[in-house]
């Protein structure tokens, strides 16, 4: 036979199990139906904005099953009980909504930040996001009662002993900042360092900038050594490249037929990497007369730093081919 006390907690445990299963519905069917809505129509936003949301319409109604078993339950309806519950309660709930503000602008700058051709580091993300939470759990602090006010205070007479303990971060950050500011490195830069590393710049954060080998190895530099130190940005100035090739003809050849020859082989490469960049017709350029061979030049120009790797090796083997085909003799280049 059922108690008194065992019937006061069946609407209690009711409301409870209500919203988990409307939490369940609400994350597997409205969740998914209005993303695969927003997806399907190109709202402009509506990713951010559904991946933002990501679990939290769940917690909601949760929270909601749970704030109305507490309202509900005789022992804890007219006692200090309540007042806690109901504080623990909402002070989730207000989390909840810091976590989805603070996905939504780091989210929002870098998707702006892409937009209008800027640098996608992740430090301007992670800025926002800090300060949203940072604020966020002020506020939560006041809604609980706690006085705010004497907490800065504190923070801010400890700030000076905060930066000599984290001075070697704060370098690190502000040297990002540098770097980005200045334009000196964006992601997607293909750059060389002194050390004789090189690769495509992928994140710029608050303390590291991360650049990634042909090999797919990650570089990790602390931004103040990559701020102070001497290296090549290969898109800096601009994206497209000029790649030369130096050749050796033997003095019995017919330069003028060596230059057509040539051009058009390295139209033919260009045709197949840079298509685009075909109108910058190339050309050559004739040097020396060495001991042993007449040398030039070749210049061509190709879409990338990392695509001199491939005309070259495409160029040289076509080059090859076509100077046996026609009789060329080519000879090492004189030093």
């Amino acid at each position: 036979m059922m108690t008194m006390t065992n019937i006061q907690w069946i609407l209690p445990v009711l409301f409870i199990l209500l919203g988990l299963l409307a939490g369940i519905v609400g994350e597997k069917v409205i969740y998914e139906r209005l993303k695969n809505f927003s997806s399907r129509k190109k709202i402009p936003g509506s990713e951010i904005i559904m991946r933002s949301l990501h679990r939290m319409i769940f917690l909601w109604f949760v929270l909601a099953g749970c704030f109305s078993a507490v309202l509900i339950h005789p022992n804890v309806n007219h006692g200090v009980n309540l007042d806690v519950l109901q504080k623990i309660l909402f002070t989730i709930f207000l989390y909840s909504v810091t976590l989805v503000l603070a996905r939504l602008s780091s989210n929002f700058i870098n998707l702006f930040i892409r937009k209008t051709g800027g640098n996608s580091a992740s430090l301007f993300s992670n800025i926002a996001k800090t300060s949203v939470l940072g604020l966020g759990i002020l506020i939560i602090l006041q809604t609980l009662g706690v006085k705010i006010t004497p907490i800065i205070t504190t923070l801010g007479i400890s700030g000076l002993a905060v930066g000599l303990a984290l001075k070697d971060t704060l370098e690190n950050l502000f040297a990002g900042f540098h770097l980005i500011f200045s334009k000196q490195v964006r992601t997607g830069d293909y750059v060389k360092l002194d050390g004789g590393h090189e690769g495509y710049v992928t994140d710029i954060t608050w303390r590291n900038t991360t650049i990634r080998e042909v090999s797919n190895n990650a570089i990790i530099v602390p931004n103040s050594k990559l701020a102070s130190a001497i290296f090549t940005n290969f898109h800096l100035l601009a994206k497209e490249s000029t790649l030369t090739v130096n050749v050796g003809v033997n003095h019995d050849s017919d330069l003028e037929n060596v230059e057509r020859i040539t051009v058009e082989v390295a139209k033919d490469v260009m045709q197949q990497v840079s298509p685009k960049l075909v109108v910058h017709e190339p050309f050559i350029r004739f040097q020396k007369f060495g001991e042993t061979s007449i040398d030039f030049t070749v210049f061509m120009r190709v879409n990338d730093f990392f695509d001199q790797r491939i005309a070259r090796h495409l160029f040289i083997k076509a080059l090859h081919k076509r100077f046996k085909t026609e009789g060329i003799k080519t000879l090492p280049t004189s030093a």
